[in-house]
This record gives C-alpha cells, structure tokens and sequence, in this order.
C-alpha cells in the first residue's frame, strides 16, 4: 500500500524536527557547558596568619604556597625568609595576568594591609589590570603576561611608619623578575616591596 502524498511530507517534517530538535538540544547542553562559570574551592589555609589557597592558583603558586606554610609552622618563625617567600609569592600573582578572570581579579590582595586594600584595588583595576579581559566563561581570547623567574635582590629590616604607627622592624624587600614570553620584555620587571608586622603577620603597606 503507498502512503498518500500528504503523508510522506508530514513524516518527512517529523523527521526534520526531530533531527533539528536533537541538533538543538545538545548544542544547548554543549554551549552552556563551555559557559558554566567554575565555583572557586579552597584548597588550604594557614588559619593563625589568614591566608588560603584556591583550586583556581597555578600549581606554582600552590608549591610556594606550602613553602609558606613550612615557614610559618616552624617553631620559630624566621622573619625573614617569610618577607622573602611572601614577596615571591605577591610577585607572582600580581604580575601574571594570563590566570586571572577579569580585571577585578587582582592577584596578591592576602598579602596587603586591609587598611590599605581598597586603594590598592582601585589602582590595579586602573592601571596593570585594565586591560584584562573577562574569562569567567573560559571563552577569552587574549594573549596576557605570566610570570617567569623571580629573583629576591635584597632584603633589609628597616623602621616604616604608617599613620600613626611606625615599625621598626619592618622589612623592605626588592625583587625582579623576567616573563615567559619575551614579549612582555617593556612590562614591570622590578619593584620594591614594604612590609610591616600586623601582629605576628607581616602585611604589604608599600609597592614601588
């Protein structure tokens, strides 16, 4: 028995739609998979200082950053090795840009005075941070700065007075550093870092 004409076209469509519906449905599942923004975890923390360690850090930055920790847990904390390590580790995230999602995410805030923190922002998102444009769907397409050797030039304890406050055991710290692509060659390549006590923890007052 043939089908009637009007027949075989309403299969046909049928057929279609369900192709297309297919077609739809996983190009649905596929589009918002890539576009899911990943819930940042924290790994770690060093509760008596504060500090934490996100899944979303570099596995460079999670090995300082349990650097960090053997230095901090030691009986007597040297301070300064933990100006040294803390400055590689600011260094770091700061200036490498190519991890961060957006140009809020500014790298190195555990590491800066909370009293000096929303200056800090605020500079950053206006000046290195800029031009960071957002990946939060991991779909950028930009080429950004990571950084690549880091060398602590000096260290040396000085007297530092914020405010009202002066430390007279303060650290200052210069460091440079190079990036992996030499491209980034005209970019920061040196600073000099200044840290006072808040406490036991020593906390970024000055980047110059």
């Amino acid at each position: 028995m043939k089908l009637k004409k009007k027949a075989k076209i309403a299969i046909t469509l049928t057929i279609i739609l369900l192709i297309l519906g297919i077609g739809a449905f996983f190009g649905y599942k596929t589009f918002f998979k890539s576009s899911e923004v990943k819930e940042t975890k924290v790994l770690d923390t060093i509760k008596k200082y504060g500090y934490s360690l996100k899944d979303s850090k570099s596995e460079r930055y999670k090995k300082m950053f349990y650097e960090l920790e053997a230095i901090l847990k030691k009986e007597n904390v040297d301070d300064e090795e933990y100006a040294k390590k803390i400055s590689e580790m600011f260094i770091y995230d700061f200036y490498t840009l190519d991890t961060k999602t957006a140009k809020t995410d500014v790298g190195g805030t555990d590491f800066v005075y909370e009293k000096v923190l929303a200056n800090f922002l605020e500079n950053a998102e206006d000046t290195f941070y800029k031009y960071v444009e957002s990946n939060i769907y991991n779909q950028r397409n930009q080429d950004l700065p990571t950084v690549d050797e880091i060398t602590i030039d000096s260290v040396e304890e000085t007297s530092f007075t914020y405010g009202d406050e002066t430390d007279d055991k303060a650290y200052e710290v210069k460091v440079s550093w190079t990036y992996k692509d030499s491209g980034y060659d005209d970019y920061q390549k040196e600073a000099t870092l200044i840290f006072v006590h808040d406490g036991e923890k020593l906390v970024l007052v000055e980047l110059k």
